[in-house]
């Protein structure tokens, strides 16, 4: 931190150019926008470079780099990537590119030789929190800074709303140092002087602003941008100081999401549907497609193992590459089965849960035997998904007062999930579908009350149940404010047949 600190404060006396590395996604979105407008305020001429989710993919690369060398910048700063980039960072020297890292990924037992490398996943890192999102990493950086410059704390806390949005999105542990900045930065956010950012929370229709406002409202429009090829458009939206700019920059990314939830739409319907015809018996789903968009797939494929619990990996055929993403369940290591199949593959990336891979489309029908292969002897289709329950409330304890007490827990997240409840032989009163069946809309009945429950994306299990049955209902216990009004509701995870 030191050594990167010395160094911008040195290019900020001299009244250098800077150009920052970032990330398609909320947290590197968030990132560029932190760093460059703290850097603009301390005078600097601050230039930035996302890659195109599309055609470039994530983090540093060569043919950017020269392109980057010729515009003769003192320094470059990444931010949320960098960290693995051994070869890129010694290129990037070799063009008399001077590099600050920052990042928050696994780091290798090598670190890049750039000039100072900030990152709490270091083997030799003594910060006491290693949970910081690439934004976290960002702040850390910006007060450091500040604390050399003995400027304000105003001056690197006014950005704890953009930190809080990054850190959230990014589904880092919220808790200790992530925690606070959710927190606070919460609180800011409420009151954000951020022109985009406000439009962004008036555009989603949260009128309490949590940490689900984040997940659900604002991160996917953001993404979206990234996923569709346009990640600028959104980085514009944190940077405007006009606000005619920012509607129409939010107008903008309302398009994308509502483009991009068509697409996702489409491939999911198609993929069902050859999941119907070929993959049934299979104990994984591995399917490829010339129609599909490889910015949205990662997301069908989540909902698809979701849907059937099993490993799932979704391919867009693009001539002679076929590129994709992967999910997999819990019980089932996704990377390591990649390893094993590696030679099928040109190149992946991630972890146990998600992955993303790159292979020769010839490649495709000899991967997916050897992958289905392994599944069968990992014995997937043994694995059956649990819920863990945190407590159980009997039925004087399904009230408002309660609800109201679990909010208390905020902000929710990543390592502070929401208490997962059970609630005992309960008596269906109503039940029906909403948005074309699908979640599942319930009114329960104990001894001396009704209960509204709601069952997002659990619109198939209607069919199995029927007015009068006694059920057990898992979910978190919730206020819904509607027309001003406050009621308790139990937002279902899962419900069954009392025995």
């Amino acid at each position: 931190m030191s050594l990167a600190v010395d160094e911008i404060i040195n290019i900020i006396n001299k009244k250098g150019r800077v150009i920052i590395y970032g990330d398609y996604d909320v947290d590197g979105i968030t990132s560029i926008a932190v760093l460059k407008k703290f850097l603009n305020e301390r005078g600097l001429e601050v230039n930035y470079h996302i890659p195109n989710r599309l055609n470039e993919g994530y983090g540093l690369k060569k043919e950017t780099l020269k392109e980057i060398a010729n515009e003769n910048y003192d320094l470059m700063i990444t931010v949320d990537c960098g960290i693995t980039a051994i070869e890129e960072v010694d290129y990037a020297t070799s063009l008399g590119i001077r590099t600050i890292i920052t990042d928050h990924h696994e780091a290798l037992d090598e670190i890049p030789n750039a000039i100072a490398v900030i990152n709490p996943k270091r083997k030799d890192n003594k910060y006491p929190f290693r949970g910081l999102a690439g934004v976290g990493v960002v702040f850390k950086l910006i007060q450091a800074i500040s604390i050399k410059l003995n400027l304000e704390e105003k001056e690197y806390l006014k950005y704890l709303d953009l930190v809080c949005v990054g850190t959230i999105s990014d589904i880092v542990p919220l808790v200790d140092e992530n925690r606070v900045i959710a927190k606070l930065g919460l609180k800011l956010v409420e009151v954000t002087k951020n022109l985009g950012l406000r439009e962004l929370i008036n555009v989603s229709k949260y009128k309490k602003i949590d940490s689900s406002t984040i997940s659900f409202g604002i991160a996917p429009r953001i993404n979206a941008c990234g996923r569709m090829g346009h990640a600028e458009e959104a980085l514009k939206l944190f940077l405007t100081s006009n606000i005619v700019e920012a509607k129409n920059i939010t107008r903008t990314l309302e398009e994308y999401n509502q483009e991009r939830q068509s697409i996702e739409k489409r491939i999911f319907a198609e993929a069902k549907e050859k999941i119907q015809s070929e993959e049934a018996k299979n104990g994984s789903i591995v399917l490829a497609s010339t129609n599909w968009h490889h910015g949205v797939i990662g997301i069908v494929a989540s909902k698809l193992t979701d849907l059937y619990y099993k490993p799932t990996i979704l391919l867009c055929l693009e001539g002679e590459e076929a590129k994709g993403s992967g999910r997999s369940i819990l019980g089932f290591d996704l990377h390591e089965a990649l390893c094993k199949t590696s030679k099928y593959l040109e190149k992946y990336g991630g972890h146990e849960m998600a992955v993303g891979l790159t292979l020769k489309t010839e490649h495709f029908e000899e991967f997916k035997t050897e992958f289905e292969k392994l599944v069968e002897e990992s014995k997937v289709s043994e694995i059956v998904p649990i819920i863990n329950i945190d407590a159980q409330l009997n039925e004087r304890n399904i009230r408002k007062e309660i609800a109201k007490e679990i909010q208390l827990l905020e902000p929710f997240g990543e390592g502070n999930k929401m208490p997962l409840i059970l609630f005992k032989n309960l008596k269906i009163d109503s039940i029906r579908t909403l948005s074309e069946g699908k979640h599942l809309k319930i009114t329960l009945k104990t001894e001396n009350q009704w209960i509204d429950a709601i069952g997002f994306n659990l619109g198939n299990l209607a069919d199995e149940y029927h007015i009068g049955d006694k059920v057990d209902v898992v979910g978190m216990l919730e206020i819904n404010e509607y027309n001003n009004n406050e009621n308790v509701q139990i937002n279902m995870k899962d419900i069954m047949t009392t025995y």
